[in-house]
């Protein structure tokens, strides 16, 4: 599971840029101060390092859990920051159930990460 979450969060962080960057340009020529695309770049900046993180904690505990924070960060973020770039609510979403996801993998392993962690104790 950590795998597909990692890689699609990494194939989704081309969408959100490229829908961030048009939106932010859209609120920059309309003029109402809206920040829904500066949050829909730094969503997918927090899902660019959530989804490179995942891949690479293998049994790392504090990895996984920089991961979660990222991806709740991001999804937060994004949320709170809904403008005309109504996908960003999507993108928000789908970061945060990441990261629920994500969560529920660790509580669901956890055995796995403390073996891991016993056994560079002891080496």
């Amino acid at each position: 599971m950590k795998k597909v979450i990692g890689v699609i969060s990494l194939v989704l962080f081309l969408f959100i840029m490229l829908q961030s960057c048009v939106a932010g340009v859209s609120n920059a020529m309309e003029g109402q101060g809206e920040i829904s695309g500066s949050a829909g770049f730094f969503l997918a900046i927090s899902m660019l390092i959530g989804g490179i993180l995942v891949l690479i904690s293998k049994d790392k505990k504090g990895v996984l859990i920089t991961a979660i924070v990222f991806y709740i960060i991001g999804g937060l973020l994004g949320i709170t920051n809904i403008g005309s770039y109504s996908d960003l609510a999507i993108w928000s979403v789908l970061s945060l159930v990441f990261g629920l996801l994500l969560i529920f993998h660790y509580f669901r392993n956890k055995e796995s990460y403390s073996k891991s962690k016993k056994q560079v104790d002891v080496e």
